[in-house]
């Protein structure tokens, strides 16, 4: 994707926004893909496993070199990084605004250090 911004001349200017972030009025943006959720979206949707027992709240949803990356705050409050990806996100219920997760076994043993 190429952007153009108003003011920003040449190189050097374009490369002091870089590392920023680029916000877009909501009636602005485009319409996520199927099967694609912006962060903002799911951000505070509780995190239950295919019983229904609940794993923490979604804090944050990043793009890594990896793959896309959930953060999910337990009830303790500890933060556990789950790998966004089929097999483990079982469903995004957007009309009930909650997760489904099934995380191998161990990873909510995992804390990440924030």
């Amino acid at each position: 994707m190429l952007l153009r911004f108003e003011g920003v001349v040449g190189v050097e200017a374009a490369r002091a926004l870089s590392g920023g972030e680029l916000y877009v009025p909501e009636a602005d943006a485009f319409r996520a893909p199927e099967g694609f959720h912006y962060a903002h979206e799911i951000r505070g949707w509780p995190c239950e496993d295919e019983a229904g027992q609940p794993l923490g709240e979604a804090a944050e949803l990043e793009t890594t070199a990896a793959g896309p990356l959930l953060t999910v705050r337990t009830p303790e409050g500890k933060l556990v990084l789950v790998p966004f990806v089929a097999g483990i996100v079982v469903r995004v219920d957007s009309l009930a605004k909650r997760i489904v997760l099934d995380p191998p076994g161990g990873l909510f043993e995992l804390v990440a250090d924030v």
